[in-house]
Formats: C-alpha cells, structure tokens, sequence
C-alpha cells in the first residue's frame, strides 16, 4: 500500500512502511479504505475553505489517499476536492 502525495504538482507514491504504522493498533481486520482512513487522520490536518484539502502535518505535501498493487488488482482510495 502507497500514500498518494502532491507535492508542487507532481504526485508521489510513499510506501506505508512498519515504521509509519508501528504506533496504531488495530483491532479489528481493516480494508484498505480504512486504514487510508486511519491514516489520513494520523498524519494529516484538514485545511478548509478556500483550498479543502488534506495536507500532511510534516508539509511534505497534500495527501491525495491511497493505492494498492496486489497481484492484478489495484485499488485506489481518494480524497480530492475540488470546488472552483
């Protein structure tokens, strides 16, 4: 699983390593929305109108969601807003 980043207008893929996660306990089996979920919560702050987004607390960009590459599926999990 990989965190979507824009940062100055390119998108990054940031692997979700042990060491991202070594302080969450789950309870409970979680897909992959949920823990994009989970982690947004952790590692971002909502800034509101007028930009709406998602931007990670260590400003290495706005967190855009999720993706994950298991065998052939991938499953995509976003959170853009856009309101112009």
């Amino acid at each position: 699983m990989d965190l979507i980043i824009l940062t100055d207008g390119v998108y990054h893929l940031i692997p979700v390593t042990k060491e991202l996660i070594k302080d969450m306990v789950l309870v409970q089996e979680t897909d992959l929305f949920e823990l994009c979920d989970i982690l947004r919560l952790k590692l971002t702050t909502y800034i509101e109108a007028p930009f709406n987004t998602h931007v990670m607390k260590d400003g290495s960009g706005d967190f855009i969601g999720c993706i994950s590459k298991q065998f052939t599926n991938i499953t995509c999990c976003c959170y853009v807003v856009d309101v112009e």
